[in-house]
């Protein structure tokens, strides 16, 4: 089963924007309470969307230029890319279903 990928300062260009499926970043912190109560539906979704959609998490505390970049404020932020450009923001722990109908928007088929 695929895992979530790990987006850092270094890959974010390589691994978010210049990839050919639609992109779902989880910002996120070790403190952050709503992080880890999101982060095993992130895990499930990286593992059924594998192939579709390319799911990962940046760290905020160690990759804060690329946070600073997209205008992170709170966290848990998801933003979904697509051919380089940031289509969707969600902010706050979310449903796993919602996370799923913002995905299935921007998924080729």
């Amino acid at each position: 089963m695929a895992q979530a990928h790990e987006f850092t300062d270094a890959n974010f260009e390589s691994e978010v924007l210049k990839s050919d499926s639609p992109v779902l970043v989880d910002f996120w912190a070790a403190w952050c309470g709503p992080c880890k109560m999101i982060a095993p539906v992130i895990e499930e979704l990286a593992g059924e969307l594998d192939g579709k959609v390319k799911i990962g998490k940046l760290d905020v505390d160690a990759n804060q230029q690329t946070m600073r970049a997209y205008g992170v404020r709170s966290i848990p932020t998801l933003m979904i890319f697509k051919d380089g450009e940031r289509v969707d923001t969600l902010i706050g722990a979310q449903p796993k279903e919602a996370i799923l109908s913002k995905l299935q928007e921007y998924q080729t088929a």
